[in-house]
């Protein structure tokens, strides 16, 4: 893994395999850059491109702080216009599933101006809202198996401990969350892909962000979870972004 230390001297760490044609990949959250692209990375890689796979702030190999000045609104878009920049990325595509989803408009907003755009995971709502969602994962956080909800408290604290995550850094990328309206997405007009489960209902639709961005719809079988790891996702990017 390699690092570069961001303007707010946090030290961030990213994977940058092949050769090619760059691809910037943000993944979600409670996961890395390893964990959430295992199956894509190499797929990408032998297809003749290069892959930029950073861990998040507060992710992976990537320090995690826990002091509330950390994490200010934005800061994880900040973090990747700040990669972009270091890495000198001018002609290169973006892909980001989940939160990485959100945060690769956000960067797109604050103008990041990738050729491609892969968004996965998401729709419309989740893209411009926290949502209920947000909610029910600080509650996780904050409480456990107290949590509202004792089944999602009980697996967000094995996600804590597996990957050795702080409950207080994964707050703090809640805390910094900033809404993006309609419009900003509609401005952005890009080639893009937006790949969503049939199962995945908590963050919008599909179509509707696609139809936003001026870019096309596929539904993929499968649930939030499922759908990065399965052979029909891997190809529909590799295929969409290949040279």
């Amino acid at each position: 893994m390699l690092s570069f230390v961001t303007s707010d001297g946090v030290r961030l760490a990213y994977a940058d395999d092949g050769e090619g044609r760059p691809v910037l990949l943000l993944h979600g959250f409670l996961s890395s850059g390893h964990r959430n692209w295992s199956r894509l990375i190499p797929a990408l890689t032998g297809a003749g491109l290069r892959v930029i796979a950073p861990d998040c702030r507060g992710h992976g190999a990537s320090d995690a702080p826990t002091a509330p000045e950390a994490w200010p609104a934005d800061v994880m878009a900040r973090d990747v216009l700040e990669l972009a920049a270091q890495l000198g990325l001018s002609d290169f595509d973006l892909a980001g599933y989940s939160m990485g989803g959100r945060t690769a408009i956000r960067a797109m907003v604050g103008g990041l101006k990738p050729r491609r755009l892969v968004i996965g995971g998401m729709g419309e709502f989740g893209i411009m809202e926290a949502g209920p969602r947000a909610e029910a994962f600080e509650d996780a956080l904050r409480h456990g198996e107290a949590a509202s909800d004792p089944g999602m408290g009980r697996a967000i604290a094995n996600a804590l401990a597996a990957q050795g995550l702080k409950a207080q850094a994964m707050l703090g990328v809640l805390a910094s969350f900033q809404p993006t309206t309609e419009a900003e997405i509609r401005a952005l007009r890009t080639d893009a892909l937006v790949i969503l489960g049939t199962e995945d209902h908590d963050n919008g639709s599909g179509q509707v962000l696609a139809d936003w961005l001026g870019g096309r719809f596929l539904p993929l079988p499968g649930d939030h979870g499922q759908v990065p790891a399965s052979p029909a996702f891997v190809e529909a990017v590799v295929e969409f972004l290949s040279p």
